[in-house]
């Protein structure tokens, strides 16, 4: 029987469990934090429960637009309050049951948990404590942990990073949020729409730099119709605490006051103190450990998945990585990991998803193709509802029609971009989407609407 440890609990270790489990392997998982990973107890999972909080916030204060009328703001402007520490306390009872629920799934697939702190002592054995772990097989799953600045260390009270939002008793009043990316995105719009007033400092000229460029705009309108204060092109130096508040100060001088700051400016991978080195595993110059695309360390035997690797932070990649390594050394067949093939989110109100190729890569040259944009204020499920903000935006190769890649921007974004990640997965063509039946009303119309506009009539 093959000897695997897993070194790390989160998307990338449970789920390489349960396929090496699966496959007759003895499966050993060492974690120091609790099954689940940041990913369940500190990152996604809390966060997106604490958006979901959010956007049920948005849709009574937006109520009135449909004819709902809650209270009477005359007599009190703020009408609809949310208690913090309930909010709060929900996120992270509901991130220990999942941690939980997890836990159970894999001790019933037969899979040993060791709490503990792992290192290796060689590519075969694992140290936790006194005891040594030899394995046939080991797979690095230790995640990451956010970046800290050195002028802006966290304290916990007013400078936080993400995973310290939630002991928080009360809700920030002016919340100033460092960094525009995916997490700084996320957090600023939730946090606007429970009712702090919130100003986002963005090194970048937008925005999610990273992101569709006419999807981010679509979000900065939204941000800064709803009254946060979005600072483009501002690059935080220091953040200092003054009182009961803080004070960021930018590199062109300026200041802004707040009484808490976020801070979203990155992360660093887990990998010290693991014995890598010492082993022959290869680290970038960012720390994170080199894999190929089958998960594969520069050490034979050793495998890594997830945020650790730095291939892309997202726990449905960290999942597939480690089932590939698992896959990959116990001998079965595998498909190295695509990661052209990958959907993503941004789950903002609306939600941002994409998948496959970007309009910046037919703009440059790179690939050849045809693009539609589909405003989604023209689908009736979107009036019903009152949504005016998004699009769903078609990528297709320019002769024969395969799919390539979109952008959705709405209601369930994340939920929608499942029709366009198995087209660019199965390379389906836009007359496939076309010609595929869907619910009259519905948002995912607009997909295989926008489908018929890249349709082509056949040559006489």
């Amino acid at each position: 029987m093959t000897r695997v440890v897993i070194i790390g609990g989160g998307p990338g270790g449970y789920e390489a469990a349960l396929v090496a489990a699966q496959l007759g392997a003895d499966v050993t998982v060492v974690d120091r934090d609790g099954i689940g990973g940041a990913c369940v107890l500190t990152d996604c999972v809390p966060s997106k429960t604490l958006i979901a909080t959010s956007v049920r916030m948005n849709y009574v204060t937006d109520a009135a637009t449909l004819g709902i009328n809650v209270g009477d703001e005359a007599e009190d402007k703020d009408i609809v309050r949310i208690d913090p520490r309930t909010v709060n306390e929900r996120v992270k009872r509901l991130a220990r049951a999942q941690s939980d629920d997890t836990a159970a799934r894999i001790v019933k697939e037969g899979v040993r948990i060791i709490p503990g702190t792992a290192r290796l002592v060689d590519p075969h054995i694992v140290a936790v404590g006194e005891e040594r772990l030899h394995a046939d097989v080991v797979l690095i799953a230790t995640g990451a942990h956010p970046r800290e600045l050195p002028t802006a260390r966290p304290d916990g009270e007013r400078i936080l990073t993400w995973r310290q939002l939630y002991d928080l008793d009360t809700l920030p009043e002016r919340l100033v949020v460092v960094g525009s990316g995916v997490t700084g995105a996320e957090f600023a719009n939730a946090y606007q729409a429970l009712g702090s007033d919130v100003t986002l400092v963005s090194s970048r000229d937008r925005v999610l730099p990273t992101q569709d460029q006419d999807a981010a705009e679509v979000l900065e309108n939204v941000f800064r119709r709803r009254g946060m204060n979005v600072l483009a092109n501002a690059r935080a130096e220091s953040v200092t605490r003054v009182g009961d508040g803080v004070v960021v100060r930018l590199s062109d001088g300026r200041t802004v006051e707040g009484t808490h700051c976020l801070m979203t400016v990155g992360m660093i991978p887990n990998t010290s103190d693991l014995g890598l080195e010492e082993i022959g595993v290869r680290l970038d110059r960012g720390g994170f450990v080199e894999v190929d695309r089958v998960s594969r360390t520069s050490t034979p035997g050793v495998y890594a998945a997830g945020d650790c690797t730095g291939v892309n932070m997202l726990a449905s990649v960290a999942a597939m990585q480690g089932r590939i390594a698992m896959w990959h050394a116990l001998g079965e067949a595998v498909a190295p990991l695509k990661l052209s093939t990958v959907a993503s989110t941004v789950f903002t109100n609306p939600e941002l998803a994409a998948v496959g190729c970007s309009e910046a890569d037919v703009v440059s040259g790179r690939v050849d193709a045809r693009i539609v944009n589909l405003p989604l204020d023209t689908n009736p499920r979107a009036k019903m509802h009152g949504t005016k903000d998004g699009f769903v935006k078609l990528i297709c190769r320019q002769h024969t029609g395969i799919v390539l890649g979109g952008v959705i921007v709405g209601p369930r974004a994340s939920e929608l971009i499942l029709a366009v990640s198995v087209a660019v997965q199965q390379r389906l063509t836009v007359d496939d989407l076309a010609h595929t039946f869907s619910v009259y009303p519905s948002l995912s119309g607009s997909v295989t609407e926008a489908a018929r506009s890249l349709m082509q009539a056949s040559p006489e």
